[in-house]
């Protein structure tokens, strides 16, 4: 039985993609969780998946591992329609995390290797050498139930690509941890990328998408809204300037946008008009508004992310991003 609907594309032979998807849809009784989800991940990129809660993350990246079967739409992974017969290329560390109490950490890495046809013996001198890799070589034999989350998480995401796989799929794998475990997770990933893996985790937060990734996927509403770089999704706001004046600005400044409201430190925020900075400039020098500073700030990650998921019918922004490869 095909693991999607759909037919697929004829295949290159260099990946381009590691994972390609089209049209993703997936209902539960009467409610859509994913409408309509098209993403592509070039191979050897750390890419983001991001979406408010409930926006269809999880469904789509189960999908994605054949671990759900998609009502419409199609997808390949490594070049293959059937996740499921590649399971030993692909590592996953799942929203849910769970680990057995009384087995060590050595033996943990081990185990879940195994799941991925690694040997017992290979698994074991790899997760030693892991272990020790990540700061955890005082902890080989420890077992799990005497480590903190952020050590257990640490031990579980070790286990996801113990077997060196091609594919490395993370879901919210930074929720819960403290700063420090959560700097510790990000080098673990950008080593796996420089090793020749390819990444995609799904994520809220926006510091680690900025930090981490080559591109970004966006999802609101069970549906994608941008595909495209950091630089791209942050482009889709103007730029704003920031003015700090001696005295309140009042209607002589025409035309502006902004609703001019003050702070307390005296300075005013508005999107950057059309006309740049310089003309900004020369139309507040010629109201005779005495500047005292001016400066212009790019919209962050966050800004952009707000903008394209806080209203469900909100157009998508995908016009400059060329398919997800940049």
């Amino acid at each position: 039985m095909p693991y999607v609907g759909g037919d697929r594309p004829t295949g290159e032979a260099v990946l381009t993609y590691a994972i390609e998807a089209h049209g993703l849809a997936k209902t539960f009784g009467d409610k859509m969780a994913v409408s309509g989800v098209d993403l592509k991940v070039p191979a050897g990129s750390i890419y983001g998946f991001l979406g408010q809660n409930g926006a269809g993350k999880t469904t789509t990246l189960r999908m994605l591992l054949g671990i759900l079967t998609p009502d419409a739409g199609y997808a390949t992974i490594l070049g293959d329609d059937y996740p499921l017969t590649i399971a030993d290329r692909i590592g996953y560390l799942p929203e849910e995390r769970g680990l057995y109490p009384a087995m060590t950490a050595r033996e943990t890495i081990a185990f879940m290797g195994a799941l991925r046809g690694l040997p017992l013996k290979e698994g074991r001198a790899r997760a030693e050498e892991l272990l020790s890799r990540h700061g955890l070589e005082s902890e080989i034999n420890a077992k799990i139930r005497t480590f903190s989350k952020g050590m257990a998480q640490k031990v579980q995401l070790l286990g996801s690509f113990v077997h060196e796989p091609d594919l490395i799929i993370l879901d919210e794998p930074f929720s819960g941890l403290d700063p420090v475990n959560q700097g510790a997770l990000e080098a673990i990933i950008t080593k796996e990328r420089d090793r020749g893996a390819t990444i995609l985790f799904s994520t809220h937060i926006m510091s680690h998408a900025e930090r981490l990734c080559d591109g970004l996927v966006i999802i609101a509403g069970g549906r994608t809204r941008f595909t495209g770089s950091v630089a791209d999704a942050r482009s889709v706001l103007p730029a704003q300037v920031v003015v700090k004046t001696r005295l309140p600005l009042d209607n002589a400044i025409g035309d502006l946008p902004g609703t001019f409201a003050r702070d307390a430190a005296g300075r005013y925020r508005f999107p950057l008009p059309p006309e740049g900075l310089d003309a900004t400039l020369k139309r507040l020098a010629a109201a005779n508004v005495e500047i005292i500073e001016l400066t212009t700030e790019r919209p962050t990650l966050h800004d952009a992310f707000v903008a394209m998921v806080g209203d469900p019918e909100a157009k998508d922004f995908n016009a400059r991003a060329d398919g997800g490869a940049r």
